[in-house]
Order: C-alpha cells, then sequence, then structure tokens
C-alpha cells in the first residue's frame, strides 16, 4: 500500500493507465475492421466487401494435399509440403502480391489434408483451377524412395479460405 501513496507509485499508475489509453487509441486506429461490427460477423449480404475480397470473415490458408496412396515416410512428406508451399507462395508473389500480403497478415495458415490416390489429387487441381486459385501440383525427383515423376503433393492457395474449401473442405487431415 505504501508503493501506490509513494509519488513514485501514482507515477506507474499512471503511466500504465496512459499507456493502455493510447494502445486502445492506436488499435482502433490502425486495426484492420474499423467499424464496430467485426468482419467475420457481418450479415450475410451486409455491405461489407471486404468479405467478398478477402474470403469468409477475411481468412485466407493454404492447403497441402498429401497422396496417402505412396506410403510416403514423414520426412519425405515434410520435403514434398515444402517444396509445394515455396513453389505456391512464389506463384502468387508474382501473380496476386497483395492476396499474399493478405495471407502473411492472417498468419500464413496451412493445413496438411490426405488425399486417396493421384486421381483424387488430378480432380483436386481441376477444380482449384475452376475457381482461379493457384496451385502447385510437385511431381518427385525420385531419388530416394518413390519412382521418378510421381505426383506427391498438391497446393491449393493461398487463397481466400472460403474458396479453398470448397476444393479440399471434405479432405481428412493427415
Amino acid at each position: 500500500m505504501d508503493l501506490l501513496c509513494a509519488p513514485l507509485g501514482l507515477g506507474v499508475l499512471a503511466g500504465l493507465g496512459s499507456g493502455m489509453l493510447l494502445g486502445w487509441q492506436l488499435h482502433a486506429h490502425f486495426s484492420p475492421t474499423s467499424s464496430s461490427q467485426p468482419a467475420a460477423e457481418a450479415a450475410p449480404g451486409s455491405d461489407a466487401g471486404d468479405i467478398n475480397i478477402m474470403g469468409e470473415g477475411g481468412e485466407f490458408k493454404m492447403i497441402l494435399v498429401v497422396r496417402n496412396d505412396l506410403k510416403m515416410g514423414k520426412g519425405k512428406v515434410a520435403a514434398q509440403c515444402s517444396h509445394a508451399a515455396v513453389s505456391a507462395y512464389k506463384q502468387v508473389q508474382r501473380r496476386n502480391p497483395e492476396m499474399l500480403r493478405q495471407w502473411e497478415y492472417c498468419g500464413q495458415p496451412k493445413v496438411v489434408v490426405k488425399a486417396p490416390n493421384e486421381d483424387t489429387l488430378i480432380d483436386l487441381l481441376r477444380s482449384a483451377k475452376e475457381l482461379g486459385l493457384p496451385v502447385s501440383l510437385i511431381q518427385d525427383a525420385g531419388r530416394t524412395q518413390i519412382a521418378p515423376g510421381s505426383r506427391t503433393v498438391l497446393g491449393v492457395g493461398p487463397g481466400p479460405a472460403d474458396l479453398v474449401d470448397q476444393v479440399t473442405g471434405l479432405l481428412k487431415l493427415y
């Protein structure tokens, strides 16, 4: 209690209070949604233009679809997913840097799911292309575990989460 009564204690309290007020002001001024209703909770059909441009609630993500029938080891899967992520990143960096910035702002979400076979991978590739999503199909060089030219991973996105989910939403996590 003596600390609060001392001049130093009052200064600390005043500093904390001022800092909190300044933080709230800066957050209100610089946050991506400055309206009273968050973009993710905007009513359907409302005038929240960001939702249509950025996807559901302004979310972006990348999905990495791994062929499950190849029985790749964990390290091989990790390497193939890395190839797909880097390839997709480069593609979007060239073609749509604004989308890339938005995905980065969302924290660069990536999810790994599994597809039962190559036919499913190709069907997903077609669906993603029809929706205008970036895609990255990885073919293995065949130096280690699997045959050369094997299609191992399909990267879908980064893109608006609602569009990506239209393509990959029914797949199970890897």
